[in-house]
């Protein structure tokens, strides 16, 4: 919308990955230290971990992009909200492996089969596993018996977990001592500092074809920097609206007062709002005021309302029930929508197989 007023050839703080926009920040550089380290290795796991808009996915795609494809077959998971054989399903179809209407073990002996294959065309084969936080426990054992998998002495598989920091904490858990031992590396990507802000955004607007415009001032950066606490995503987040408040304003030159009015329309915008934080008509006591919770149940402090202790517990046993409930009917939805999005990929994946075979068949 705003590209043309300021001379720009392309939106410089869109919120999706862009490998062409990537920014070499000191910890940036050290993650694809660690990545690059680990495709030498060709074998075991790399960790990297980072809040939320750090830029973890923003690397594995740089890094995707320049892979010699003619060497190393990589496949990306996402979806890792599942279950442990789904999560193998999943894996064996982002590598194209059949998964229709067979067992566990006949899975594991096809994609088995097909790491071998690819092993002895001279190629390698890399599973990036992103959002790796979600995955259950069971589902990462399943990854590292995955890791197992060899021809002669040559691992079949090398594997990225991208996730959030609550991965590290999942990783130091007893469970997880024999993952820790495949594990060749790890890192975290943290925010950035000030200078290194003032840096990202320069090179942004460089790499959209910015020729001198906007402008932004010693106040307009150290601002953007304390209302972004130095997350890429967040950095982005606010300039993208202050380049779109400037194009309505026909504002060209932006100062730390243009930067804080964004960022408290943001806060109103993402914050709840006192009138949600409590009743309008009452002082917010949830004895008296009580609040939804996310899901849709009443949350009531039963010790503040004159109740017998027996009545109390049963109340309290009956909504916790109802919650429970709730709970575990959203996790069915979810795994039917997964199950049926994994079985249409299933479907295109064979009629793209045989559309293959077909051509193949006709030369």
């Amino acid at each position: 919308m705003y590209e043309s007023f300021y001379g720009l050839t392309s939106k410089p703080f869109q919120l999706n990955p862009d490998p062409s926009f990537y920014f070499a920040s000191k910890q940036h550089r050290r993650a694809m230290a660690y990545l690059e380290y680990g495709l030498n290795q060709n074998e075991g796991f790399i960790v990297v971990t980072g809040e939320v808009g750090a830029g973890k996915t923003t690397i594995v795609r740089g890094l995707l992009k320049d892979l010699d494809h003619e060497k190393v077959v990589a496949a990306q998971l996402v979806t890792t909200q599942l279950d442990a054989e789904d999560t193998l399903r999943m894996v064996a179809a982002a590598f194209g492996v059949g998964t229709k209407n067979v067992g566990k073990s006949e899975l594991l002996l096809a994609l088995e089969a097909f790491l071998v294959d690819v092993t002895r065309q001279g190629k390698r084969c890399l599973l990036i596993v992103d959002e790796a936080q979600n995955l259950t426990a069971r589902a990462v054992e399943e990854l590292r018996m995955l890791s197992n998998f060899q021809f002669g002495t040559q691992a079949l598989l090398q594997s990225f977990l991208i996730g959030q920091p609550e991965f590290r904490k999942i990783m130091q858990s007893p469970q997880m001592q024999q993952l820790r031992q495949r594990v060749i590396a790890a890192c975290h990507i943290g925010p950035m500092d000030q200078d290194e802000t003032q840096a990202y955004i320069e090179h942004r607007l460089k790499c959209a074809g910015s020729q001198g415009m906007p402008r932004f001032d010693a106040g307009a950066f150290e601002a953007i920097f304390e209302a972004s606490g130095g997350v890429p995503r967040r950095i982005n987040s606010h300039c993208d609206r202050l380049l779109l408040s400037g194009f309505l304003t026909g504002k060209t030159d932006f100062a730390r007062v243009d930067v804080e009015e964004v960022a408290r329309e943001i806060r109103e915008e993402t914050q709840p709002s006192s009138s949600q934080a409590t009743n309008k008509t009452g002082d917010g006591d949830p004895a008296t005021n009580p609040q939804l919770t996310d899901s849709g149940v009443l949350d009531i402090d039963l010790s503040r309302m004159a109740m017998d202790p027996s009545t109390a517990d049963q109340a309290s046993r009956v909504i916790a029930d109802l919650r429970n409930g709730q709970a575990e009917q959203r996790m069915i939805r979810i795994e039917r929508s997964m199950f049926r999005l994994e079985r249409n990929n299933a479907a295109v994946l064979s009629l793209l197989q045989q559309l293959v075979d077909a051509v193949r068949a006709k030369q």
